[in-house]
């Protein structure tokens, strides 16, 4: 009787692959779909070797405390550095963390390096511009983070007791969304993210602890109607499938989030629901909080400026712009 229950649910899980053909994401169709090449400028913390890693995971305690692996795609503005500052801050607070940065451009940049070197955390930062079939939205360096993660998680991992979670640089985030939920994911957890696309906050819809439906203003009909902010995934998903983050997501209707945790095999019983213990009163540990971009008087639209353009004054200091 449970062979065939789970021949049963096996079948129902292929159905729509077969009906549509199209979705089926084999590693063939990865290849031919995304180029690969080789990360520019890939620079690798000292602290890198297995031993020194295993040595870090264990300072606070049990050796089967869960690694985090935080995926952060970034580009040159001027806001970065301040942004990363914050982000780098939180960070450093935390063990048992793997750091994977990717810069959307042709090459690494210094400041950022210093800045990752300065949180003692172990981590990878690489270069991969955007090619030409891409957003320029992190798309193709979170594929790129995929794909690093499953070729080379044996060199800072002894296991595969670790959690993904992709970390912009440009959220706010509160220390417990780190130990309190993602630390706890095995397979795939969701919770709320505030101020995404028009939402005060975006939120799985749970009932019973099962995710029913999602809370969101922005095309809520998506099946996985969720911010890149508000789930995370267990490392041992990640290595068992070549999902990526593919060129578009019309299924999504934009949205990659959806079509990678599709392609991921993932269903909303899948979903583990984090911070939905209370009806009311629940806590936001994860924002959307866009810096303003300063008003910088050389860089105001004037004719004066068009006509003699020049570089704003740094007073030595290292500024992007």
């Amino acid at each position: 009787m449970l062979v065939l229950c789970s021949l049963l649910i096996l079948i129902a899980r292929t159905i729509p692959w077969i009906l549509n053909p199209s979705v089926i994401l084999t590693k063939e169709r990865v290849q031919k779909e995304v180029p690969t090449v080789k990360p520019i400028g890939l620079i690798v913390s000292e602290s890198n070797e297995k031993d020194e890693q295993e040595s870090r995971i264990t300072t606070e305690g049990s050796s089967t405390l869960k690694t985090i692996i935080v995926v952060t795609p970034t580009y040159k503005r001027l806001t970065r550095v301040a942004d990363f500052t914050r982000l780098a801050n939180t960070l450093s607070h935390l063990s048992n963390l793997y750091w994977i940065v990717i810069e959307d451009g042709p090459e690494t940049v210094p400041v950022v390096q210093k800045m990752l070197e300065r949180t003692n955390l172990n981590f990878t930062y690489m270069a991969h511009p955007s090619p030409p079939n891409y957003p320029n939205r992190g798309w193709y360096q979170r594929t790129m983070a995929l794909k690093y993660i499953r070729e080379n998680y044996t060199n800072f991992m002894r296991s595969q007791n670790g959690v993904v979670y992709f970390g912009d640089d440009d959220n706010s985030y509160d220390l417990r969304l780190f130990e309190e939920y993602i630390r706890k994911v095995n397979k795939i957890g969701m919770w709320g993210v505030g101020h995404v696309a028009g939402s005060l906050v975006e939120s799985p819809r749970v009932s019973n602890q099962k995710v029913v439906g999602f809370d969101a203003e922005w095309s809520p009909d998506r099946y996985f109607a969720i911010d890149m902010a508000g789930f995370a995934l267990g490392l041992q998903l990640i290595l068992e499938s070549c999902a990526v983050f593919r060129s578009s997501c019309p299924s999504g209707t934009g949205a990659l989030e959806s079509c990678l945790l599709t392609d991921l095999g993932l269903n909303r019983e899948d979903v583990e629901p984090f911070g939905f213990e209370k009806e009311n009163d629940r806590e936001v540990l994860v924002w959307h909080t866009k810096t303003l971009i300063p008003d910088i008087y050389e860089f105001r639209p004037s004719a004066w400026n068009w006509l003699f353009p020049k570089p704003p004054k740094t007073n030595g200091y290292f500024v992007e712009y």
